[in-house]
């Protein structure tokens, strides 16, 4: 039986140009080994599955390669020198690979240092690759500074490491860093596209996108996932392996379905949120990546709300784009902003709660009733607030921090989880059914009922900050410049249900308003005092003195 080769060694780069997304880094190191320009010791740093152990063979073989100096007989994959060969099967006796993660100690240094003295056996360098070095004890570090810093003329050291913050500053000081950054999805699916149709995999398009994505800028860990892609397809024996072949293996949700999900949550509909959740569970979803796709749907909703649209998306689809920007309408960044919170606690609870099913279903009611809170209706209020008292006592009180941080204060629109108690509290009190409800038809009743209620720093917002855009009952669109209250939004909401009994959406739009009220003002002053010069008597007057010039203009009776 013919031995198996896993693809993400099958397809490990040879050379620096099948190296993806790294060009930057590639170019400096091959031009460094050119002009003999090399540091005594590499530090190469990035997430898991970037490069970084295949980089490090790679400066080797470019150091070792026994053609450096032929223009013509470079080494290629199928024409290579005997040490390129050597150190592609990790075979060459000069080029040591070592695991810090095993070998954390000073003795395993100690031994390192010692093997260091001796000359190379037949390349021009001795090379040591010690990978996750991070993992090295603090007495292992310090012994190998004295070595990093002052190495024989033919050592190089090649360190590498999934956490930086971790590598004591001495060692950083002595070694010349490169950053392996993520590979981008669409580079990842380019990549991904060329192996299926050599390994004559039949995977459609949308499957390979969804499998870059949940790669999170790792080669590795896409082209291993393509790998049980195939393997999936040979056993279910389909003629091509779709989106929702590859979702059904790797436990993911429908975008579709969580994005009808959150259509539901945002409606109140419990009862049909709950059936979507349990149907998703039943197609074997794994909350931790559900909880996820709920993050980069508010993302991207948070995005159509401040930026005003995500059309030029690439990663969803049309139909998915409109239907985000369908359930984005009436939705405020206040909402989005409570609902991320909720979801990154939810993930966190996920690490306590071993049933992840019940965990799921608490957050979706969670979300139900906070959503019913912000959102009272007008025609049942004291039912809404016995909702509220009661949502209060059962559900909020789980978290112990809501009883310490009562007594804050709303620093901003973006209200966090722990702030949720304080808004409760801040809601504005009904008004007696007797009490006169006032009814407002433009924005300049508005600024008019600031003026009568002393609201001197909200009517100064009004007439000098805001644009309108679009105003209706129940419903201002503004546009607004950086001068303006962060707690605007707020005072106005509070002072709209207090005069009209109702609650208003006030809504921050990117688009170009009106101009504001006081620039209005500024224009109907200056039009008028444009047309006085044209009168004859005061042209006269400001020809007889040169220092006179006209800076208002009043009715006789005002």
């Amino acid at each position: 039986m013919k031995h198996y080769k896993i693809l993400a060694l099958k397809y490990r780069p040879q050379n620096f140009k099948d190296l993806i997304g790294q060009e930057i880094l590639s170019k400096t190191i091959t031009n460094a080994i050119k002009i003999g320009k090399t540091p005594n010791a590499y530090l190469l740093t990035g997430i898991r599955g970037v490069g970084k152990t295949t980089t490090a063979r790679l400066i080797a073989k470019a150091l070792n390669c026994e053609n450096n100096d032929s223009q013509k007989n470079n080494c290629t994959l199928d024409n290579s020198c005997d040490t390129c060969k050597e150190i592609t099967n990790s075979s060459h006796i000069d080029v040591l690979e070592m695991d810090a993660a095993s070998k954390t100690g000073i003795d395993d240094i100690r031994d390192l240092i010692e093997n260091s003295k001796y000359s190379p056996t037949s390349a021009k360098f001795k090379i040591f690759i010690i990978d996750e070095v991070h993992m090295l004890s603090k007495q292992a570090f310090n012994g190998l500074l004295k070595t990093l810093e002052e190495p024989p003329p033919s050592l190089k050291f090649i360190l590498a490491t999934t956490e930086i913050k971790k590598i004591p500053i001495t060692i950083l000081s002595r070694c010349q860093r490169f950053d392996l950054k993520r590979v981008s999805i669409d580079q990842i699916f380019k990549h991904l596209e060329i192996i299926s149709k050599k390994e004559k995999g039949n995977i459609s398009s949308k499957a390979l996108r969804i499998i870059a994505q949940v790669s999170e800028g790792s080669v590795r860990d896409g082209i291993s996932l393509l790998d049980r892609a195939i393997s999936y397809q040979s056993v279910n024996s389909k003629n091509e392996i779709d989106d929702q072949d590859v979702r059904n293996m790797l436990g993911l949700a429908d975008k579709s379905k969580v994005i009808n999900l959150l259509k539901e949550i945002f409606e109140g509909n419990s009862k049909e949120a709950i059936n979507i959740l349990k149907e998703l569970f039943a197609n074997g979803i794994e909350a931790k990546y559900f909880l996820n796709d709920i993050l980069e749907i508010l993302s991207l909703m948070n995005r159509k709300l401040s930026l005003g649209s995500i059309e030029n998306d690439k990663i969803l689809p049309e139909e998915e784009v409109n239907s985000i920007n369908k359930i984005s309408d009436g939705i405020s960044i206040e909402d989005l902003g409570l609902f991320w919170q909720f979801t990154i606690k939810t993930i966190d609870d996920l690490r306590i709660v071993n049933d992840e099913e019940i965990t799921l279903e608490m957050y979706v009611m969670q979300l139900l009733h906070l959503k019913e809170i912000k959102h009272p209706t007008t025609e049942e209020p004291s039912e809404k607030i016995n909702n509220t008292n009661n949502f209060k006592k059962g559900v909020l009180n789980e978290n112990k921090d809501f009883k310490e941080k009562n007594s804050l204060k709303i620093k901003s629109q973006l209200k966090n989880t722990d702030q949720i108690k304080t808004s409760l509290n801040d809601q504005p009190k009904l008004h007696d059914e007797n009490s006169a409800k006032l009814k407002i038809s433009t924005f300049d009743e508005i600024v008019k009922l600031a003026s009568r209620d002393n609201e001197i720093e909200l009517k100064y917002d009004l007439e000098r900050n805001v644009k309108l855009v679009s105003f209706k009952n129940g419903k201002i669109d503004i546009s607004f410049n950086e001068k303006l209250n962060k707690d605007f939004i707020k005072i106005l909401t509070e002072k709209l249900y207090n005069w009209t009994g109702q609650r208003w959406i006030i809504s921050l739009n990117k688009k170009i308003g009106e101009k504001t009220i006081f620039e209005k003002k500024n224009e109907s002053k200056n039009n008028q005092i444009n047309e006085a010069k044209k009168n004859e008597k005061i042209k006269i007057l400001l020809e007889a003195f040169d220092d006179a010039n006209l800076i208002d203009v009043k009715k006789e009776n005002e």
